[in-house]
């Protein structure tokens, strides 16, 4: 059976019963736990039922797009990691979908073993497959892995999936200039045919809820990157 163990648990959503059920059954044979929604509604619901690790979510839903369930359940600061299934495929619909809390973006057609990769690498990122864990520091930026959670000077800072795996990779480089790239594979595990847009947007939110709390900490490296480090006097 797989490496990924029956304790992940994936959530299905597309009202398309053939693909719900090819998907399910792929996943299933790999040793995921799965279960499955055909509504925008269903999945949030399912989401505070069935408790997944990850979300298989399907843009074209009958009672609401994609973007909107990911839209509530950020609103709801339930942090579940998200792949996007669609068959739009232009950058302006992958921009918005990883902007609203997805996390990876596939189109359709699609092959299994590409899927279930994605899976893979997404679990990895979200730390669902990782058993280490601690804190890390900065400043006095704290990341505590055990309870994932972000605090500044002691306010908690709510961070999206992404934002986090964001700021934990900064963590983890401090003081090292990083390029586009590396944050790109890093953070998102691919490069979006190089269009940076994503990870800016990322930075920005990034920044505006750690500023809040002090003095910047997330700096541009023209033409490289960015950095954390404290502010230079």
């Amino acid at each position: 059976m797989s490496e990924a163990g029956n304790s992940h648990r994936v959530l299905v959503v597309d009202d398309e019963p053939n693909i719900a059920d090819v998907i399910s059954m792929a996943l299933r044979y790999q040793g995921f736990e799965v279960a499955t929604a055909a509504t925008g509604a269903e999945a949030l619901s399912a989401v505070r039922s069935f408790r997944p690790q990850l979300m298989l979510l399907d843009v074209m839903l009958p009672d609401m797009e994609g973007f909107e369930v990911a839209r509530r359940l950020g609103a709801e600061h339930a942090r579940v990691p998200i792949i996007f299934l669609t068959a739009r495929d232009a950058t302006e619909d992958k921009v918005r979908g990883l902007t609203v809390g997805g996390d990876d973006y596939v189109t359709k057609p699609f092959s299994l073993e590409e899927l279930i990769a994605r899976v893979r690498a997404l679990l990895r990122r979200s730390g669902a497959s990782e058993p280490e864990s601690g804190l890390l520091t900065f400043a006095d930026v704290e990341l505590d892995e055990d309870a994932h959670e972000v605090t500044r000077a002691g306010a908690l800072i709510e961070l999206t999936a992404t934002e986090y795996r964001l700021l934990r990779y900064l963590m983890l480089n401090p003081r090292h200039v990083l390029t586009r790239t590396q944050l790109l594979e890093h953070v998102w595990d691919y490069d979006f045919g190089g269009d940076a847009r994503v990870l800016e947007t990322y930075i920005s939110y990034l920044r505006k809820k750690l500023d809040a709390h002090g003095p910047a900490l997330i700096h541009t490296v023209r033409g490289v990157g960015y950095v954390l480090r404290l502010p230079r006097s």
